[in-house]
This record gives C-alpha cells, structure tokens and sequence, in this order.
C-alpha cells in the first residue's frame, strides 16, 4: 500500500476524502490509498499453490475479475468429486479506490484461496466518482450471474455451486451484502448463495452508532470523513438516509442465503453498524440459532487484516473465515474436547478455571448463548428501537473488561485478541453488568 502525495494549493480541493480520494475544482481525482498492480500466473508455483488468471465478464462496461484456483489435490481433500466452494469476493476502498489486481488484494484473495481450498473470484468494478454508485453493485451483481453460469472453463471444472459464497470488507462488504440482497429478489437467475462473509463492512445513517459518536480520533478514518462519502461516490444523488447505505430491518430479513459471518474491529469506529446488521440478521428465517457468527478483534482498527497479515489477530480471523467457508450447517465448529469446559462454565463462576489456556478459543461455540441483559450508563445512551437489538446481545470469549467498557467478563485468561460468537451478538458494555439465563 502507498499513499501518493502531491502540492496541494488552498482551494484548489472540492472534496477531500483522505486518506481515499481528492476531487479538484479542475475535475481531477487523486486516488491517495492505492497499491501496486501484480500480475496473474497461471503458475502455481508462483504464488503459493493458487494458479490465477483475469477474466472479462461484460465487455460493455469493462467488468473483469481475478480467478484464483488452488492446488486441487490439497484443496479438495475433504470433497468426493474433487470440486471446490466459491467465494466471489468485492474488495473495499471507499468505492473509489483499490483494485482486485493490486498487491493488497492478491495477497489476501491468494491466501484465502490457498487456506480455505476455495475458488476465488476476486471482482475489478467500476469506481467512482467517474462511475457512481450503483455501478459497483452492477458489476458485482453482474459477476456473481456469471460465476453462475459456469461458463469459465475453472469454474465448469472444479466450482461447486452449491457452495457460493459472497464475500468483501470495508465498501466491499457494502456490496456484498447488496449483491445478497439483489440475489434474494432476482428468483428467476436461480443462484444459491451458501453463504455472506462481511468484513469490517461500511454502512452508515443519518443518525450516528455510539461507536460513530464516541469516537475519540485514533482510526485510519473519521466520522467526518464517512458522512461525506455516500453522497460523494452517488454523485449528490442520495444522503445519508438512503437505505442503501443504512438498510431497513425488512430487506435484511429478506436475505435468503444460508449462513452469514461479520467482522468487526474493537478500534474501527463503524463495529456498531456491523455488530447491528448481524443482530438483524438473527430475525432471518434461516438464521436459526447456529447460522450468524459474529467475529471480534480486539486492539484493531480498519481493514487491519489486509495490511497486516501475519500479526496473530489476522491469522484468527482468517481462521475463522475458512473455518466458515468449510463448515457444514451440522457439523459443531468447537473441538469435542473444548466443549464439556465450555459449556461447564457459569457466567458468574468465569469459568472457575475451567477453560485452561492451553485451549485457545478460536473459534464459535456450537449452541448458542441466550438473555444476556446488561446495565450502565454505557447502555443508556442508547436510544430507540436499533439501541434495544444490540443492548440484549452478549459477546462471548475469554476477556478482561477494558478501561472502556468493552469486555463481559474479568476472571477468564486472555489467550489471544480474537472473539466470536453465535447465538445472540455483541455489545458495548459498562463494568457493572448483570447476566440471566446465560445457558
């Protein structure tokens, strides 16, 4: 990743979005977070086992992707016909910047090929503010059709479709969860989503999350900055209370896929916004008590994973993700072994040291966490009926109650920096909190 830096004269800027995009009075646009363009092998050798190759989906408008295929043997180890889950996955950069061809992009989608034995789709759309939104969800509902179709000689040999997945962060998970939506209404294509993967995800609405409002200025970006980015990439065309961008508990509950994973970061200021998609998508007639997983990263800001990849919160939430992309909706996600400790855990008894930390939990426990009601003058702030669905939920994992409020428990060790969760979802809380019926 580079930031590219040019004399900026005062007044000379009609919109500065930094550290994404600046607009000039003179029409020009300079894209600031941008990283160097790797080109595709179909080598694996070259990248780790992951064989990739570019693709043109609508020569009309220029969509292309990067598919990622790897080694068959080791990716369909745990397949009889040898064909592999697809994830089509929508990289972030605030609309208007970042690339499936660019460094940043390759190395995660050639990781999470080679991880999750998955045929990766990673989308090329168009940007704005050349191309407004929805443009991008054009294109990346375009995409999906076509991974679809299996009208690629990878996917006809090695995809199955009955193992989709749509994936993305930051605006990317944006339009991850609106080319999910768009499938769920648009019956007559026939695609079987199994299942959405959102990470770290932007959504936004007129009226700020108490994440958005506390913010105390230590984040890759600004609340300042986010309120004026939808009406920037829609060309003044929508606001903030668009429902594109701040989605109706209705078109969430419409989702018709499988299963659904978000991620949120303790230091990215829009964690609320992803902790509320997932509490709504609890409401989804097939999210059931086992189909939503909400993953939490401790002491991370934004996107952290993509440009720090080897740091150990990284590793646990790809663990995560490919734990997901692999999961049958049967199979229990927890080592038998782990499970008795867990579930002899009382929330009061902190586990009475039970859990030892020779167990580090990595992932989600297997039946869910119920009723969890919580006090504090944290929790008053909140405010109508949105404040009520995160107040009821619960995060679930071995932690000490920071000084901000933002743990449930103080007895358990602290293994690592990773939390998940199924079941009921996370919130912010104060020290003073009180459990009921915690199983």
């Amino acid at each position: 990743m580079r930031a590219q830096k040019i004399a900026v004269g005062e007044g000379d800027v009609a919109v500065d979005l930094h550290p994404f995009v600046r607009k000039y009075n003179d029409g020009r646009i300079e894209r600031i977070l941008r990283s160097t363009f790797v080109p595709a092998s179909e080598d694996p050798a070259a990248s780790r086992g992951v064989a990739t190759r570019d693709v043109i989906i609508d020569q009309r408008n220029g969509v292309s992707a990067r598919l990622f295929l790897p080694s068959i043997g080791a990716a369909a180890r745990d397949t009889d016909d040898g064909r592999l889950p697809v994830v089509v996955y929508i990289h972030g950069g605030s609309f208007c910047t970042e690339s499936a061809f660019c460094r940043t992009y390759y190395r995660y989608a050639t990781s999470l090929a080679s991880r999750a034995g998955a045929l990766v789709v990673s989308v090329e759309y168009r940007l704005a503010p050349e191309h407004p939104v929805p443009a991008a969800h054009d294109d990346a509902w375009a995409a999906l059709r076509w991974v679809a179709s299996l009208s690629d000689p990878w996917l006809a040999s090695y995809a199955d479709p009955s193992r989709t997945f749509v994936a993305g962060d930051s605006a990317g998970g944006h339009i991850a969860y609106r080319t999910a939506v768009c499938a769920s209404h648009e019956g007559d294509y026939g695609i079987d989503i199994e299942g959405l993967i959102i990470l770290h995800p932007f959504f936004w609405g007129a009226d700020m999350l108490p994440s958005e409002s506390a913010w105390d200025g230590d984040s890759v970006i600004k609340p300042q900055t986010v309120a004026k980015l939808w009406p920037f990439v829609t060309s003044g065309q929508a606001g903030n209370d668009d429902p594109w961008i701040n989605p109706s508990v209705e078109e969430i509950t419409s989702l018709t896929c499988r299963r659904a994973l978000v991620a949120v970061a303790e230091k990215d200021f829009l964690r609320d916004r992803g902790r509320l998609l997932a509490a709504r998508m609890r409401s989804c007639a097939w999210a059931g008590s086992d189909n939503v997983t909400l993953v939490e990263s401790d002491g991370e800001d934004h996107g952290f994973h993509l440009y720090n990849p080897l740091r150990a919160t990284s590793r646990k939430l790809m663990d995560a993700i490919v734990q997901f992309i692999n999961q049958s909706t049967t199979s229990s996600p927890w080592p038998a072994s782990v499970l008795p400790e867990l579930h002899e855990c009382s929330p009061m008894g902190a586990c009475k040291g039970k859990v030892s930390k020779a167990h580090p939990l990595l992932s989600v426990p297997s039946r869910p966490y119920q009723g969890v009601f919580l006090n504090g003058p944290y929790l008053r702030a909140w405010l109508g009926p949105s404040a009520m669905e995160i107040k009821s939920a619960l995060r679930v994992g071995p932690d000490k109650a920071p000084e901000k409020g933002l743990g449930l428990f103080t007895a358990w060790a602290k293994p690592n920096n990773f939390r998940a969760s199924k079941g009921p979802l996370s919130a912010i809380v104060s020290r003073s909190t009180m459990a009921k019926n915690f199983f």
